[in-house]
Parts: structure tokens; sequence; C-alpha cells
């Protein structure tokens, strides 16, 4: 079973008559990176040489989830996910761009309004890219087609094109934090969703040389033979992801990749984690604006990723595949009477709405799939995840990936393709954390595969999934 662990001064709980009531109708900031890799934030950080002092010292203030997930490691689904707090196969949005939220399912911002918050989204919506048309459940709306420009974007405020100059992550900090300055006497929730650092990364200006002697180090998991794994993970990997490079790219012979070299100075990745930095000046200007207001106590900020990447791990960049670096994401929440802490216990992207819901002192609608992590926020006993199901559907432009199914416990993850049966992997998170040993169909594994088998059925079943 998953624990709490403690940081910050005192190591441990503050004492009763330190620690702030909750305020009585919150406000909520909600910051949404895109594509930000698990790692860069909080304790251990993979790349301490990037300085993002912001985003650190809302780790080191609130509460940072250690083991938070998603359940669909692609930008809408897992954005959808993020708004209602169900799995993909139940709201309906399972690829990108060309779905969006069928009207009868309620967003957990559409239930705050509801109930007397004003409301408002400013950035990346990433469902339906044909249009940045305002959205229910929003006072105010500020957004952009698809996946936007980094530079000099076009955007839609309140249903009215307005051409801007400049740098994206600034822009949207700017609407965003001129919306909060706004007089207002209801409690409000903010959406700040950012592009940022969405590959491929163009970083701010004034970040655009930083870094320069910048070693990055190669990962546990880079020379990954994919011995004993499905073969279309060998040719994704030697071949690449574009179609008609799969289809020409034959097997690998043999059934293992070789080794090949390490970029430390690789552009592209250097630019992604260039492109934190401006991210990082938002967080910093928008809690310095909450502050200059007197909000932070009544204010909880929360600050996580969409879904996560990989940077080189099983030498892949992008997402989508199951492996720990696509599912784990960073998962912050601070402000209003939080304590410093670390949870350790599971926390998912389908929890963000009914953990809003839950603060606020809104009834958590019943079919809503995710759980309130309020419990865990305040260092009280809550019931443990046993597992949990992460799905994710071929897209048409990219049938190198397939369709996968599969589960996470606290100690093992079981990965199935049911456009094959054939393929099967199982891997033991404790003794092999780089998911490096494939142990699926090795004969001492036996029993343990079959309960995962049953565990993932069971999930499929009551979360009223495809089989």
């Amino acid at each position: 079973m998953l624990g709490l662990l403690a940081i910050g001064p005192g190591c441990g709980h503050s004492p009763a008559s330190s620690t702030p009531p909750p305020p009585a109708r919150p406000n909520f900031v909600v910051i949404i990176a895109d594509d930000m890799a698990y790692g860069l934030i909080g304790p251990g950080r993979r790349f301490p040489f990037v300085p993002l002092p912001n985003l650190q010292g809302l780790a080191s203030r609130g509460v940072v989830f250690d083991n938070a997930f998603v359940t669909t490691s692609l930008c809408s689904p897992s954005r959808a996910t993020l708004l209602t707090g169900l799995y993909a196969h139940t709201h309906g949005v399972l690829v990108n761009e060309n779905v969006e939220l069928p009207p009868a399912i309620a967003t957990y911002p559409q239930i705050l309004q509801g109930a007397g918050y004003e409301t408002a989204f400013v950035g990346k919506w990433h469902m339906d890219a044909h249009t940045d048309a305002p959205r229910p459940g929003f006072d105010y709306w500020l957004s952009f087609k698809g996946q936007g420009l980094y530079e000099d974007p076009l955007l839609n405020e309140n249903g009215h094109a307005v051409q801007r100059s400049g740098y994206i992550t600034d822009i949207l900090t700017d609407y965003a934090i001129n919306w909060l300055r706004q007089p207002r006497t209801k409690p409000f929730l903010l959406i700040l969703s950012h592009k940022a650092p969405h590959n491929p990364a163009v970083p701010a200006e004034r970040h655009a040389a930083a870094l320069a002697d910048a070693a990055l180090p190669q990962p546990a998991s880079y020379n990954d033979s994919y011995e004993g794994k499905p073969a279309w993970e060998r040719r994704y990997v030697r071949c690449g992801g574009s179609p008609a490079a799969f289809a020409q790219c034959p097997d690998p012979q043999p059934d293992r990749l070789p080794p090949w070299p390490w970029n430390s100075h690789d552009g592209p990745r250097l630019d992604y984690l260039r492109t934190l930095m401006a991210l990082d000046d938002s967080v910093g200007s928008v809690l310095s604006a909450l502050d200059g207001l007197g909000l932070t106590r009544s204010t909880y900020v929360v600050f996580l990723s969409d879904n996560g990447l990989f940077l080189g791990e099983h030498r892949l960049g992008d997402k989508r595949l199951a492996y720990e670096e696509s599912l784990r994401v960073p998962l912050v929440i601070g402000g209003a009477d939080l304590a410093p802490r670390r949870v350790g216990a599971t926390a998912l992207n389908l929890d963000l709405a009914p953990t809003a819901l839950d603060l606020a002192g809104v009834p958590v609608p019943a079919q809503m799939q995710g759980r309130s992590l309020v419990k865990l926020l305040r260092g009280e006993a809550a019931p443990p995840r046993v597992s949990f199901l992460y799905e994710y559907q071929e897209e048409s432009f990219l049938p190198v990936v397939p369709d996968i199914q599969a589960i996470r416990t606290a100690s093992r993850k079981y990965v199935t393709y049911p456009g094959d049966p054939s393929e099967v992997e199982l891997y033991d998170l404790l003794s092999d954390p780089t998911e490096m040993r494939n142990l699926a169909g090795r004969p001492e594994w036996a029993a343990a595969q079959a309960e995962l088998r049953d565990e993932l059925e069971r999930l499929l079943a009551e979360t009223g999934a495809p089989r």
C-alpha cells in the first residue's frame, strides 16, 4: 500500500492552531502545461540545471503528488478527462482535435458556474480544432484553433478574432492576470491552459540562448533493445512514426535493436527545456498577482500536465505508449489552507473534476469516474487505488501505434493490444522500474499474469469500456 510522506519545514503536519480553516467558497486557478514530462519539477528533478524557481517554489509550498498519472496519454482525450472526471471511452473524445465533448456531458466548470462561480478559460482547448468559438461553462473565453502558434497568435476572445504580436506563453499569462484583476462578487475558476512546452518547442526570445553549456544525461532505458517485446515497437523505434516509413520498414532482424549513440546536446530537447522557462515565468506572474490581490489564502492553485512525454527513454519521443514516461505527469496543488507535503498515493487526471467540486462544497455527480483527492490533500487517510485503466485508441494518421488497454497497479503493469491478443507485456515495476524486461509468457509469472488479466477485465467491465 502506498502511504503519505511529508516534506517542508517541520517534516510533518502543521499544528491545528496554525492551520487556516478551509475557505468557505474557495477560488481555483488551474494551470495546464502541454506535454510536460514527469520529474521536471519537485524533489529529485531530472534536469536541475534548468532554472524553474516559481514552479519549484509552488512545489515546496504545496502538495506534490509523486504518483500522478493520466488514463489516456494524448492531448484531447486527457483534456476532456480533466474537465469531466470520465475515462475517454465514457466521454467519447478518443482522438486528437477531431471530436468535441458531447453537450449532454457536464464539465466541472459548468457545474461550478451553475453553483454561482464566475469562470474563465484562457489558452489551448485542443478539441475540435476546426473552431476556436467559446465553449459552454465559461463566462470569459480566450483561445485559438488546434495547436496554435508560439509567435503572433490569432486568438478568439469571447467570439471575436484578435490578432496579437508576441510570445504565446506571455500573451496568455497577460490575459489571465487581467481577468483576475477584474472586480467580482463571486468565487471564481480560472483555467490557464498553455501551449508550452509542446513540440516542436520554440523558446521565448529571452531564453533562446539559455542552457548553452548543458549536457543531457542519457536515460537509463535509452538502449532498450526491445527484445521479447511486440515487433511493432521495434519497427516504430527504427522506422519512425510516419505511416509510409512504417509500411516500408521490415521487421528488425534479429528480434532486438542494437545500441546507438545518445546525443547529449540535442537541440530540440534543449529547446523543449528552454520553453519551460517562460512557463515558469507565467506561474510566477500568476502567483504574484494572486498575492497582490489578497487572494492567496482563498485560492487553490493546481499545476499539472495533460499527459507525459518521452525525452529519449526507450529511444522514444512523443507519448501514447503505456510506458511510465508517457503515463506519469507532474501534479502540484497549493494555496488556501494546504500545508506542504508529498503524497505517494495514486492520483489520476480523472480526479481533478471531483476534487475541485469537493473543495468547493458542490456535490460530485455520481457518474464521475474519478475520486476526490481532498483527504490526501489534507494528510488524511483515504482508501488506496488498487489499479487504474489506461487506454488509447489508434489514430488514423498514426496507425503505427495500435489500440492499447492496460492496467497499472502499485507494483506491476499489464499491457494488451486488442487488435492482436498475442501481443502482451508485463512489467514488475519494483525490480524493473525502467520496464526493460517483458515478463509476459514466462512460466514463473503465469499466476501473476492471470491475476492482472482478471483485474483488467474487472476494470473494463466496471467502467463500461469496450472489449
